[in-house]
């Protein structure tokens, strides 16, 4: 908001010192320069108040409020996009659309993690008939020598069945042909969505438009003083008649 901010105080005083030099000016510099300053001040204010009502409910002042007296409709703007965007059944079906360039999942298996799964093995191999027999050459901690190799071993069989194409068949039907995945999608994006505050979806768009707000200051600024100036050249011309 700093910048916001600096735009919109800097457009104000430099028409009021634009305005006050005006005021001090004989004819015929009095009327231009005071009205440019006059007006550009009267520009810049008054979309300094537009802005501020925008965010903030001004009490008597209808309109006012905007984003914080409809964030629900904002929430909802935000649910329907999310998924008519990203989670259509048609984009999704895209997504599958080439093999090669397609869903990859082996990223996803590299992180999971198959610790339990070698944790399991070595305790189905101590309760075994090898129990007694592995125990003699040192146990549980013989087998953990183990632990690496096994575990490299499962992931690259099961990224290589993953990745079959009969696999990824089966994974592109059951996306695109189940809608209780995309319901559990929205779920859980509404879920987020009502963590959400009026005064959190306020800083986020005031976040996402701080920039364009402060030249909004600054053109009204500007445009109001070239309506300030052409104003004060005109008096002048029907004074000297």
């Amino acid at each position: 908001m700093d910048s916001l901010f600096n735009k919109r105080l800097g457009t104000n005083l430099i028409a009021l010192v634009v305005a006050a030099a005006g005021w001090q000016l004989a004819e015929p510099w009095h009327n231009p320069v005071f009205f440019t300053g006059l007006f550009a001040f009267s520009g810049a204010l008054t979309n300094w108040l537009a802005i501020y009502m925008l965010f903030e409910k001004v009490p008597g002042l209808y309109g006012s409020g905007v984003i914080p007296e409809h964030f629900e409709e904002f929430k909802l703007g935000i649910h329907d996009m999310v998924m008519t965007q990203f989670f259509a059944p048609e984009h999704i079906e895209r997504l599958f659309a080439n093999d090669e360039t397609g869903f990859d999942l082996t990223p996803v298996l590299e992180a999971v993690d198959l610790g339990p799964s070698f944790d399991s093995l070595v305790t189905t191999i101590e309760e075994s008939n090898f129990g007694p027999m592995i125990a003699m050459i040192g146990g549980r901690s013989a087998l953990e020598s183990l632990r690496k190799p096994i575990l490299e071993t499962l992931h690259n069989q099961i990224g290589k069945l993953a990745n079959q194409a009969s696999v990824r068949k089966a994974l592109k039907a059951r996306i695109t042909g189940d809608s209780g995945i995309l319901d559990q999608v929205g779920t859980l994006v509404q879920r987020r969505l009502d963590e959400l505050t009026p005064q959190m979806v306020k800083e986020i768009v005031q976040r996402m438009i701080d920039e364009h707000l402060g030249w909004l200051v600054v053109w009204g600024g500007v445009f109001g003083g070239l309506i300030g100036l052409i104003s004060g050249l005109l008096l002048n011309s029907d004074l000297s008649f």
